[in-house]
Protein backbone atom coordinates (compact mmCIF):
# COMPACT_ATOMS: atom_id res chain seq x y z
CA UNK A 1 0.00 0.00 0.00
CA UNK A 2 1.55 3.23 -1.13
CA UNK A 3 1.29 6.32 1.06
CA UNK A 4 -1.02 8.82 -0.56
CA UNK A 5 0.33 12.35 -0.89
CA UNK A 6 -3.09 13.86 -0.59
CA UNK A 7 -3.85 11.92 2.60
CA UNK A 8 -1.75 12.43 5.72
CA UNK A 9 -0.96 9.52 7.96
CA UNK A 10 -3.67 8.66 10.41
CA UNK A 11 -1.46 7.01 13.03
CA UNK A 12 -0.42 9.33 15.89
CA UNK A 13 3.10 10.44 16.58
CA UNK A 14 4.68 8.96 13.47
CA UNK A 15 8.46 9.23 13.73
CA UNK A 16 10.64 9.89 10.69
CA UNK A 17 13.16 7.31 9.63
CA UNK A 18 16.78 8.49 9.66
CA UNK A 19 17.31 10.51 6.52
CA UNK A 20 13.66 10.03 5.53
CA UNK A 21 10.85 12.53 5.03
CA UNK A 22 9.55 14.50 8.03
CA UNK A 23 6.82 12.94 10.14
CA UNK A 24 3.27 13.99 9.41
CA UNK A 25 0.87 15.13 12.13
CA UNK A 26 -2.09 12.93 13.11
CA UNK A 27 -5.49 13.97 11.78
CA UNK A 28 -7.71 16.32 13.75
CA UNK A 29 -10.66 14.92 15.64
CA UNK A 30 -14.26 15.97 16.29
CA UNK A 31 -14.96 19.65 16.85
CA UNK A 32 -11.42 20.74 16.03
CA UNK A 33 -11.70 19.23 12.58
CA UNK A 34 -15.06 20.93 11.99
CA UNK A 35 -13.79 24.34 13.16
CA UNK A 36 -10.58 23.95 11.16
CA UNK A 37 -12.56 23.09 8.03
CA UNK A 38 -14.83 26.12 8.48
CA UNK A 39 -11.92 28.50 9.14
CA UNK A 40 -9.90 27.32 6.15
CA UNK A 41 -12.98 27.42 3.91
CA UNK A 42 -13.81 30.96 5.04
CA UNK A 43 -10.28 32.13 4.17
CA UNK A 44 -10.46 30.48 0.74
CA UNK A 45 -13.93 31.90 0.08
CA UNK A 46 -12.71 35.41 0.98
CA UNK A 47 -9.71 35.03 -1.32
CA UNK A 48 -11.53 33.60 -4.35
CA UNK A 49 -14.44 36.01 -3.90
CA UNK A 50 -12.06 38.96 -4.13
CA UNK A 51 -10.83 37.87 -7.56
CA UNK A 52 -14.30 38.28 -9.05
CA UNK A 53 -16.19 40.71 -6.82
CA UNK A 54 -14.29 43.75 -8.11
CA UNK A 55 -15.17 43.00 -11.74
CA UNK A 56 -18.82 44.00 -11.47
CA UNK A 57 -17.94 47.01 -9.26
CA UNK A 58 -15.47 48.42 -11.80
CA UNK A 59 -17.81 51.12 -13.20
CA UNK A 60 -18.51 52.40 -9.69
CA UNK A 61 -14.81 52.40 -8.79
CA UNK A 62 -13.81 54.17 -12.02
CA UNK A 63 -16.54 56.80 -11.66
CA UNK A 64 -15.76 57.52 -8.01
CA UNK A 65 -12.02 57.88 -8.66
CA UNK A 66 -12.57 59.99 -11.78
CA UNK A 67 -10.88 57.67 -14.30
CA UNK A 68 -12.04 55.90 -17.45
CA UNK A 69 -13.22 52.30 -17.34
CA UNK A 70 -10.17 51.21 -19.38
CA UNK A 71 -7.89 52.78 -16.76
CA UNK A 72 -9.96 51.19 -14.03
CA UNK A 73 -9.29 47.71 -15.40
CA UNK A 74 -5.80 47.99 -13.89
CA UNK A 75 -7.54 47.31 -10.57
CA UNK A 76 -8.23 43.81 -11.92
CA UNK A 77 -4.97 43.38 -13.82
CA UNK A 78 -2.72 44.41 -10.91
CA UNK A 79 -4.26 41.81 -8.59
CA UNK A 80 -4.10 39.07 -11.24
CA UNK A 81 -0.41 39.73 -12.03
CA UNK A 82 0.66 39.78 -8.37
CA UNK A 83 -1.39 36.70 -7.52
CA UNK A 84 0.01 34.75 -10.47
CA UNK A 85 3.57 35.58 -9.37
CA UNK A 86 3.00 34.54 -5.76
CA UNK A 87 1.20 31.23 -6.40
CA UNK A 88 4.14 29.16 -7.72
CA UNK A 89 6.34 30.54 -4.91
CA UNK A 90 4.21 28.81 -2.28
CA UNK A 91 6.40 25.72 -1.97
CA UNK A 92 9.62 27.69 -1.50
CA UNK A 93 8.02 30.11 0.98
CA UNK A 94 6.60 27.17 2.94
CA UNK A 95 10.04 25.63 3.34
CA UNK A 96 11.43 28.98 4.54
CA UNK A 97 8.70 29.95 7.03
CA UNK A 98 6.47 26.92 7.66
CA UNK A 99 3.02 26.31 6.23
CA UNK A 100 1.00 27.42 9.28
CA UNK A 101 2.93 30.65 9.88
CA UNK A 102 2.84 31.47 6.16
CA UNK A 103 -0.91 30.83 5.93
CA UNK A 104 -1.76 32.96 8.99
CA UNK A 105 0.56 35.76 7.81
CA UNK A 106 -1.07 35.67 4.35
CA UNK A 107 -4.57 35.96 5.85
CA UNK A 108 -3.63 38.83 8.17
CA UNK A 109 -1.78 40.73 5.43
CA UNK A 110 -4.74 40.15 3.11
CA UNK A 111 -6.95 41.86 5.70
CA UNK A 112 -4.56 44.84 5.90
CA UNK A 113 -4.37 45.09 2.10
CA UNK A 114 -8.18 44.94 1.84
CA UNK A 115 -8.52 47.74 4.39
CA UNK A 116 -6.01 49.87 2.47
CA UNK A 117 -7.85 49.19 -0.82
CA UNK A 118 -11.07 50.52 0.72
CA UNK A 119 -9.30 53.65 1.93
CA UNK A 120 -7.49 54.33 -1.38
CA UNK A 121 -8.00 58.00 -2.36
CA UNK A 122 -6.97 57.60 -6.01
CA UNK A 123 -6.36 54.99 -8.71
CA UNK A 124 -2.59 54.85 -8.25
CA UNK A 125 -2.81 53.97 -4.56
CA UNK A 126 -5.62 51.48 -5.18
CA UNK A 127 -3.51 49.68 -7.80
CA UNK A 128 -0.54 49.57 -5.39
CA UNK A 129 -2.68 48.10 -2.62
CA UNK A 130 -4.22 45.59 -5.05
CA UNK A 131 -0.69 44.45 -5.95
CA UNK A 132 -0.01 43.89 -2.25
CA UNK A 133 -3.33 42.08 -1.90
CA UNK A 134 -2.54 39.79 -4.85
CA UNK A 135 0.94 38.97 -3.55
CA UNK A 136 -0.21 37.96 -0.06
CA UNK A 137 -3.24 36.11 -1.46
CA UNK A 138 -1.06 33.73 -3.50
CA UNK A 139 -0.13 31.17 -0.79
CA UNK A 140 -3.58 31.12 0.83
CA UNK A 141 -5.33 28.75 -1.59
CA UNK A 142 -2.64 26.03 -1.90
CA UNK A 143 -1.83 26.16 1.83
CA UNK A 144 -5.50 25.91 2.80
CA UNK A 145 -5.65 22.81 0.62
CA UNK A 146 -2.55 21.36 2.31
CA UNK A 147 -3.82 22.09 5.84
CA UNK A 148 -7.27 20.70 4.99
CA UNK A 149 -5.74 17.42 3.78
CA UNK A 150 -3.69 17.22 6.96
CA UNK A 151 -6.83 17.62 9.09
CA UNK A 152 -8.47 14.41 7.82
CA UNK A 153 -7.41 10.75 8.02
CA UNK A 154 -6.18 9.13 4.84
CA UNK A 155 -9.45 7.35 4.09
CA UNK A 156 -11.33 10.66 4.21
CA UNK A 157 -8.98 12.72 2.05
CA UNK A 158 -11.63 12.80 -0.68
CA UNK A 159 -14.03 14.50 1.72
CA UNK A 160 -11.33 17.00 2.69
CA UNK A 161 -10.87 17.93 -0.96
CA UNK A 162 -14.64 18.11 -1.41
CA UNK A 163 -15.10 20.62 1.42
CA UNK A 164 -12.19 22.67 0.08
CA UNK A 165 -13.52 22.56 -3.48
CA UNK A 166 -17.02 23.74 -2.59
CA UNK A 167 -15.72 27.16 -1.54
CA UNK A 168 -13.58 27.56 -4.65
CA UNK A 169 -16.53 26.63 -6.87
CA UNK A 170 -19.20 28.80 -5.25
CA UNK A 171 -17.16 31.97 -4.64
CA UNK A 172 -16.62 32.93 -8.33
CA UNK A 173 -20.39 32.69 -8.89
CA UNK A 174 -21.25 34.61 -5.70
CA UNK A 175 -18.69 37.36 -6.39
CA UNK A 176 -20.52 39.22 -9.17
CA UNK A 177 -23.86 38.97 -7.34
CA UNK A 178 -22.44 40.23 -4.05
CA UNK A 179 -20.32 42.91 -5.73
CA UNK A 180 -23.28 44.26 -7.67
CA UNK A 181 -25.50 44.31 -4.58
CA UNK A 182 -22.87 46.12 -2.47
CA UNK A 183 -22.15 48.67 -5.21
CA UNK A 184 -25.87 49.35 -5.72
CA UNK A 185 -26.82 49.61 -2.04
CA UNK A 186 -23.66 50.85 -0.30
CA UNK A 187 -20.35 51.97 -1.85
CA UNK A 188 -17.50 50.14 -3.57
CA UNK A 189 -15.01 50.25 -0.62
CA UNK A 190 -17.28 47.80 1.20
CA UNK A 191 -16.36 45.04 -1.29
CA UNK A 192 -12.96 45.19 0.44
CA UNK A 193 -14.09 45.98 4.01
CA UNK A 194 -16.20 42.80 4.22
CA UNK A 195 -12.93 40.82 4.18
CA UNK A 196 -11.86 42.22 7.56
CA UNK A 197 -14.22 40.41 9.98
CA UNK A 198 -14.14 37.18 7.94
CA UNK A 199 -10.35 37.20 7.77
CA UNK A 200 -9.85 37.99 11.46
CA UNK A 201 -12.07 35.11 12.58
CA UNK A 202 -10.49 32.71 10.06
CA UNK A 203 -6.96 33.66 11.16
CA UNK A 204 -7.73 33.36 14.90
CA UNK A 205 -9.44 29.98 14.60
CA UNK A 206 -6.79 28.63 12.21
CA UNK A 207 -3.94 29.67 14.51
CA UNK A 208 -5.58 28.24 17.62
CA UNK A 209 -6.01 24.87 15.90
CA UNK A 210 -2.95 24.56 13.65
CA UNK A 211 -0.11 26.41 15.42
CA UNK A 212 1.18 23.16 16.96
CA UNK A 213 1.09 21.42 13.56
CA UNK A 214 3.82 23.46 11.89
CA UNK A 215 5.79 21.94 9.02
CA UNK A 216 9.61 21.62 9.15
CA UNK A 217 11.60 24.67 8.07
CA UNK A 218 14.63 24.57 5.79
CA UNK A 219 16.75 27.70 5.34
CA UNK A 220 17.54 27.35 1.64
CA UNK A 221 19.46 29.96 -0.36
CA UNK A 222 17.31 32.50 -2.17
CA UNK A 223 17.13 31.81 -5.91
CA UNK A 224 17.34 35.48 -6.88
CA UNK A 225 17.71 34.95 -10.62
CA UNK A 226 14.82 32.48 -10.75
CA UNK A 227 12.63 34.90 -8.80
CA UNK A 228 13.45 37.81 -11.13
CA UNK A 229 12.77 35.72 -14.24
CA UNK A 230 9.49 34.49 -12.72
CA UNK A 231 8.30 38.05 -12.04
CA UNK A 232 9.28 39.25 -15.53
CA UNK A 233 7.63 36.56 -17.67
CA UNK A 234 4.47 36.18 -15.58
CA UNK A 235 3.91 39.96 -15.37
CA UNK A 236 4.39 40.31 -19.13
CA UNK A 237 2.05 37.39 -19.85
CA UNK A 238 -0.74 38.55 -17.51
CA UNK A 239 -0.67 42.13 -18.77
CA UNK A 240 -0.71 40.87 -22.36
CA UNK A 241 -3.77 38.69 -21.66
CA UNK A 242 -5.64 41.41 -19.78
CA UNK A 243 -4.89 44.23 -22.22
CA UNK A 244 -4.72 42.28 -25.50
CA UNK A 245 -8.34 42.72 -26.52
CA UNK A 246 -8.34 46.41 -25.60
CA UNK A 247 -5.17 47.07 -27.66
CA UNK A 248 -6.21 44.89 -30.64
CA UNK A 249 -3.75 42.13 -29.82
CA UNK A 250 -0.75 41.77 -32.12
CA UNK A 251 -1.66 44.84 -34.13
CA UNK A 252 -0.28 46.67 -31.10
CA UNK A 253 3.45 47.09 -30.61
CA UNK A 254 2.93 46.95 -26.85
CA UNK A 255 1.33 43.51 -27.04
CA UNK A 256 4.07 42.23 -29.37
CA UNK A 257 6.74 43.47 -26.94
CA UNK A 258 4.98 41.85 -23.98
CA UNK A 259 4.67 38.56 -25.89
CA UNK A 260 8.40 38.54 -26.72
CA UNK A 261 9.33 39.30 -23.09
CA UNK A 262 6.98 36.57 -21.84
CA UNK A 263 8.31 33.89 -24.21
CA UNK A 264 12.01 34.73 -23.78
CA UNK A 265 11.62 35.13 -20.02
CA UNK A 266 9.78 31.80 -19.76
CA UNK A 267 12.45 29.92 -21.73
CA UNK A 268 15.27 31.29 -19.56
CA UNK A 269 13.21 30.65 -16.42
CA UNK A 270 12.68 26.97 -17.28
CA UNK A 271 16.37 26.45 -18.10
CA UNK A 272 17.49 28.18 -14.90
CA UNK A 273 15.05 26.40 -12.59
CA UNK A 274 15.92 22.95 -13.98
CA UNK A 275 19.63 23.52 -13.44
CA UNK A 276 19.64 25.42 -10.13
CA UNK A 277 20.25 23.40 -6.95
CA UNK A 278 17.59 25.28 -4.96
CA UNK A 279 14.97 26.47 -7.49
CA UNK A 280 12.31 28.91 -6.39
CA UNK A 281 9.72 26.81 -8.29
CA UNK A 282 10.04 23.02 -8.35
CA UNK A 283 9.53 22.26 -12.06
CA UNK A 284 10.74 18.70 -11.47
CA UNK A 285 7.19 17.95 -10.33
CA UNK A 286 6.37 17.62 -14.03
CA UNK A 287 8.49 14.45 -14.11
CA UNK A 288 5.52 12.74 -12.44
CA UNK A 289 2.94 11.50 -14.93
CA UNK A 290 -0.07 12.07 -12.70
CA UNK A 291 0.93 15.60 -11.77
CA UNK A 292 1.52 16.53 -15.41
CA UNK A 293 -1.65 14.93 -16.77
CA UNK A 294 -3.79 16.12 -13.87
CA UNK A 295 -2.53 19.70 -13.86
CA UNK A 296 -2.75 20.11 -17.65
CA UNK A 297 -6.20 18.51 -17.89
CA UNK A 298 -7.48 20.67 -15.04
CA UNK A 299 -6.02 23.80 -16.63
CA UNK A 300 -7.47 23.20 -20.10
CA UNK A 301 -10.88 22.29 -18.72
CA UNK A 302 -10.88 25.33 -16.43
CA UNK A 303 -9.90 27.61 -19.32
CA UNK A 304 -12.88 26.43 -21.39
CA UNK A 305 -15.23 26.48 -18.41
CA UNK A 306 -14.18 29.95 -17.23
CA UNK A 307 -14.27 31.37 -20.76
CA UNK A 308 -17.90 30.25 -21.03
CA UNK A 309 -18.71 31.64 -17.56
CA UNK A 310 -17.47 35.05 -18.72
CA UNK A 311 -19.06 34.88 -22.18
CA UNK A 312 -22.59 33.83 -21.21
CA UNK A 313 -23.40 36.93 -19.08
CA UNK A 314 -21.87 39.20 -21.75
CA UNK A 315 -24.17 37.74 -24.38
CA UNK A 316 -27.19 37.93 -22.10
CA UNK A 317 -26.56 41.60 -21.32
CA UNK A 318 -25.64 42.80 -24.81
CA UNK A 319 -28.06 40.74 -26.92
CA UNK A 320 -30.86 39.52 -24.67
CA UNK A 321 -31.48 42.75 -22.77
CA UNK A 322 -30.66 41.30 -19.35
CA UNK A 323 -29.40 43.52 -16.55
CA UNK A 324 -26.16 42.61 -14.76
CA UNK A 325 -28.17 41.26 -11.81
CA UNK A 326 -30.46 39.20 -14.05
CA UNK A 327 -27.50 37.77 -15.93
CA UNK A 328 -25.92 36.87 -12.60
CA UNK A 329 -29.10 35.06 -11.58
CA UNK A 330 -28.92 32.94 -14.75
CA UNK A 331 -25.34 31.84 -13.94
CA UNK A 332 -25.76 31.55 -10.14
CA UNK A 333 -27.50 28.11 -10.18
CA UNK A 334 -24.18 26.59 -11.29
CA UNK A 335 -23.37 26.30 -7.60
CA UNK A 336 -26.58 24.53 -6.55
CA UNK A 337 -25.87 20.97 -7.68
CA UNK A 338 -22.14 21.53 -7.09
CA UNK A 339 -22.85 22.02 -3.38
CA UNK A 340 -25.15 18.99 -3.28
CA UNK A 341 -22.95 16.56 -5.19
CA UNK A 342 -19.43 17.57 -4.11
CA UNK A 343 -19.58 15.77 -0.71
CA UNK A 344 -21.06 12.71 -2.46
CA UNK A 345 -18.17 12.69 -4.93
CA UNK A 346 -15.73 13.09 -2.03
CA UNK A 347 -17.06 9.89 -0.44
CA UNK A 348 -17.07 8.07 -3.79
CA UNK A 349 -13.35 8.70 -4.25
CA UNK A 350 -12.60 6.03 -1.64
CA UNK A 351 -13.99 3.29 -3.89
CA UNK A 352 -14.15 4.74 -7.41
CA UNK A 353 -11.42 5.34 -9.96
CA UNK A 354 -11.18 9.17 -10.13
CA UNK A 355 -10.67 8.95 -13.91
CA UNK A 356 -14.22 7.55 -14.21
CA UNK A 357 -15.64 10.48 -12.23
CA UNK A 358 -13.73 13.00 -14.35
CA UNK A 359 -14.92 11.30 -17.54
CA UNK A 360 -18.53 11.62 -16.34
CA UNK A 361 -17.94 15.28 -15.48
CA UNK A 362 -16.54 16.08 -18.91
CA UNK A 363 -19.47 14.24 -20.48
CA UNK A 364 -21.83 16.50 -18.52
CA UNK A 365 -19.85 19.60 -19.55
CA UNK A 366 -20.01 18.50 -23.20
CA UNK A 367 -23.78 17.96 -22.94
CA UNK A 368 -24.20 21.40 -21.33
CA UNK A 369 -22.20 23.03 -24.12
CA UNK A 370 -24.23 21.22 -26.79
CA UNK A 371 -27.45 22.43 -25.11
CA UNK A 372 -26.15 26.00 -25.14
CA UNK A 373 -25.19 25.69 -28.80
CA UNK A 374 -28.94 25.65 -29.51
CA UNK A 375 -29.57 29.03 -27.86
CA UNK A 376 -31.34 31.67 -29.95
CA UNK A 377 -32.36 35.30 -29.27
CA UNK A 378 -35.83 33.89 -28.49
CA UNK A 379 -34.60 31.43 -25.80
CA UNK A 380 -36.66 31.77 -22.62
CA UNK A 381 -35.39 31.73 -19.04
CA UNK A 382 -36.10 28.02 -18.57
CA UNK A 383 -34.04 27.13 -21.67
CA UNK A 384 -31.18 29.26 -20.36
CA UNK A 385 -31.30 27.81 -16.83
CA UNK A 386 -31.49 24.09 -17.69
CA UNK A 387 -27.86 23.66 -18.78
CA UNK A 388 -26.66 25.98 -16.01
CA UNK A 389 -28.23 23.84 -13.28
CA UNK A 390 -26.94 20.64 -14.92
CA UNK A 391 -23.43 22.10 -15.09
CA UNK A 392 -23.25 22.14 -11.28
CA UNK A 393 -23.33 18.33 -11.21
CA UNK A 394 -20.42 18.23 -13.64
CA UNK A 395 -18.41 20.67 -11.53
CA UNK A 396 -18.72 18.42 -8.48
CA UNK A 397 -17.26 15.43 -10.34
CA UNK A 398 -14.63 17.47 -12.18
CA UNK A 399 -12.67 19.46 -9.64
CA UNK A 400 -12.18 17.13 -6.67
CA UNK A 401 -11.13 13.95 -8.59
CA UNK A 402 -8.72 15.90 -10.80
CA UNK A 403 -7.06 17.58 -7.81
CA UNK A 404 -6.70 14.22 -6.08
CA UNK A 405 -5.17 12.68 -9.22
CA UNK A 406 -2.76 15.61 -9.51
CA UNK A 407 -1.48 15.33 -5.93
CA UNK A 408 -1.58 11.53 -5.62
CA UNK A 409 1.69 9.76 -4.90
CA UNK A 410 3.60 12.88 -3.87
CA UNK A 411 5.37 12.98 -0.48
CA UNK A 412 3.80 15.32 2.12
CA UNK A 413 6.63 17.87 1.87
CA UNK A 414 5.86 18.32 -1.86
CA UNK A 415 2.12 18.95 -1.51
CA UNK A 416 2.40 22.72 -0.96
CA UNK A 417 4.69 23.11 -4.00
CA UNK A 418 2.46 20.92 -6.18
CA UNK A 419 -0.72 22.67 -5.06
CA UNK A 420 0.77 26.12 -5.66
CA UNK A 421 2.06 25.19 -9.11
CA UNK A 422 -1.16 23.46 -10.22
CA UNK A 423 -3.30 26.36 -8.97
CA UNK A 424 -1.04 28.79 -10.83
CA UNK A 425 -1.54 26.82 -14.04
CA UNK A 426 -5.31 26.72 -13.48
CA UNK A 427 -5.68 30.45 -12.81
CA UNK A 428 -3.39 31.39 -15.70
CA UNK A 429 -5.40 29.07 -17.96
CA UNK A 430 -8.54 30.90 -16.83
CA UNK A 431 -7.00 34.18 -18.00
CA UNK A 432 -6.21 32.56 -21.36
CA UNK A 433 -9.75 31.22 -21.60
CA UNK A 434 -11.27 34.64 -20.95
CA UNK A 435 -9.08 36.40 -23.53
CA UNK A 436 -9.50 33.73 -26.20
CA UNK A 437 -13.29 33.38 -25.81
CA UNK A 438 -14.06 37.12 -25.87
CA UNK A 439 -11.73 37.70 -28.82
CA UNK A 440 -13.16 34.76 -30.78
CA UNK A 441 -16.67 35.99 -30.04
CA UNK A 442 -16.00 39.33 -31.73
CA UNK A 443 -13.97 37.86 -34.60
CA UNK A 444 -16.55 35.21 -35.52
CA UNK A 445 -19.35 37.76 -35.11
CA UNK A 446 -17.63 39.93 -37.73
CA UNK A 447 -17.38 36.90 -40.04
CA UNK A 448 -21.06 35.99 -39.58
CA UNK A 449 -22.04 39.64 -40.09
CA UNK A 450 -20.22 39.68 -43.42
CA UNK A 451 -21.90 36.44 -44.55
CA UNK A 452 -25.36 37.62 -43.51
CA UNK A 453 -24.87 40.97 -45.22
CA UNK A 454 -24.18 39.18 -48.50
CA UNK A 455 -27.78 37.94 -48.43
CA UNK A 456 -29.21 41.42 -47.84
CA UNK A 457 -28.61 42.63 -51.34
CA UNK A 458 -30.45 45.82 -52.19
CA UNK A 459 -32.06 44.16 -55.19
CA UNK A 460 -33.57 41.17 -53.35
CA UNK A 461 -37.34 41.04 -52.96
CA UNK A 462 -37.23 40.26 -49.22
CA UNK A 463 -34.95 43.22 -48.53
CA UNK A 464 -37.05 45.60 -50.61
CA UNK A 465 -40.22 44.44 -48.88
CA UNK A 466 -38.69 44.86 -45.40
CA UNK A 467 -37.40 48.34 -46.24
CA UNK A 468 -40.77 49.34 -47.68
CA UNK A 469 -42.59 48.14 -44.54
CA UNK A 470 -40.25 50.06 -42.26
CA UNK A 471 -40.51 53.24 -44.31
CA UNK A 472 -44.27 52.81 -44.36
CA UNK A 473 -44.15 52.76 -40.55
CA UNK A 474 -42.51 56.19 -40.59
CA UNK A 475 -38.80 55.36 -40.77
CA UNK A 476 -36.45 57.19 -43.09
CA UNK A 477 -34.40 55.04 -45.54
CA UNK A 478 -31.34 55.51 -43.32
CA UNK A 479 -33.24 54.47 -40.19
CA UNK A 480 -34.63 51.40 -41.96
CA UNK A 481 -31.15 50.30 -43.06
CA UNK A 482 -29.77 50.93 -39.56
CA UNK A 483 -32.56 48.82 -38.07
CA UNK A 484 -31.76 45.92 -40.40
CA UNK A 485 -28.06 46.26 -39.56
CA UNK A 486 -28.85 46.04 -35.83
CA UNK A 487 -30.79 42.84 -36.45
CA UNK A 488 -27.85 41.43 -38.37
CA UNK A 489 -25.46 42.38 -35.54
CA UNK A 490 -27.63 40.59 -33.00
CA UNK A 491 -27.87 37.45 -35.12
CA UNK A 492 -24.12 37.49 -35.84
CA UNK A 493 -23.19 37.78 -32.16
CA UNK A 494 -25.60 35.00 -31.25
CA UNK A 495 -24.27 32.73 -34.00
CA UNK A 496 -20.75 33.46 -32.78
CA UNK A 497 -21.47 32.55 -29.14
CA UNK A 498 -23.21 29.37 -30.33
CA UNK A 499 -20.06 28.46 -32.29
CA UNK A 500 -17.94 28.83 -29.15
CA UNK A 501 -20.32 26.67 -27.09
CA UNK A 502 -20.20 23.99 -29.78
CA UNK A 503 -16.40 24.12 -29.89
CA UNK A 504 -16.30 23.87 -26.10
CA UNK A 505 -18.32 20.66 -26.26
CA UNK A 506 -15.78 19.12 -28.65
CA UNK A 507 -12.87 20.09 -26.37
CA UNK A 508 -14.53 18.46 -23.34
CA UNK A 509 -15.03 15.26 -25.31
CA UNK A 510 -11.32 15.24 -26.23
CA UNK A 511 -10.38 15.80 -22.58
CA UNK A 512 -12.22 12.63 -21.59
CA UNK A 513 -9.47 10.72 -23.40
CA UNK A 514 -6.65 12.87 -21.98
CA UNK A 515 -7.45 12.10 -18.33
CA UNK A 516 -6.93 8.36 -18.96
CA UNK A 517 -3.23 9.03 -19.53
CA UNK A 518 -2.95 9.30 -15.73
CA UNK A 519 -2.34 6.17 -13.66
CA UNK A 520 -5.40 4.60 -12.02
CA UNK A 521 -6.15 5.15 -8.36
CA UNK A 522 -5.57 2.22 -6.02
CA UNK A 523 -8.46 1.92 -3.62
CA UNK A 524 -8.60 0.13 -0.35
CA UNK A 525 -8.47 0.71 3.35
CA UNK A 526 -6.74 3.95 4.01
CA UNK A 527 -5.83 4.60 0.41
CA UNK A 528 -8.67 6.35 -1.32
CA UNK A 529 -6.75 7.91 -4.13
CA UNK A 530 -3.30 6.69 -4.91
CA UNK A 531 -1.79 6.96 -8.31
CA UNK A 532 0.84 4.40 -7.67
CA UNK A 533 3.57 6.96 -7.14
CA UNK A 534 4.46 10.22 -8.72
CA UNK A 535 6.12 8.71 -11.73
Amino acid sequence: MTTNASSPADEPAAQPAPGGPPATHPPLQGGQRVLGTIALSAAVFMNVLDTSIANVSLPAISGDLGVSTSQGTWVITSFAVANAIALPLTGWLTMRFGQVRLFIASVLLFIVASWLCGLAPNLESLIAFRVLQGLVAGPMIPLSQTLMLGSYPREKSGMALAFWAMTTLVAPVAGPLLGGWISDNYSWPWIFYINIPVGLVAAWVSWSIYHKRESPIRKLPIDTMGLVLLVVWIAALQIMLDKGKELDWFASGTIVMLAVVAVVGFVFFVIWELTDRHPVVDLRLFAGRNFTVGALTLSIAYAVFFGNVVLLPLWLQTQMGYTATDAGMVTAPIGLLAIVFTPIVGRMLARTDPRILVTIAFGVFAAVSFMRSNFTPQSDIVTLLEPTVLQGAGMAAFFVPLVSLTLAGLPPDKIASASGLSNFLRITAGAFGTSISTTMWEDRAAMHHAHLTEHIASGSGATSQALSSMQGAGMSPEQALASINNLINGQALTMSVVDIFYGSAIIFLVLTAMVWLAKPGKRGAGAPVDAGGAH
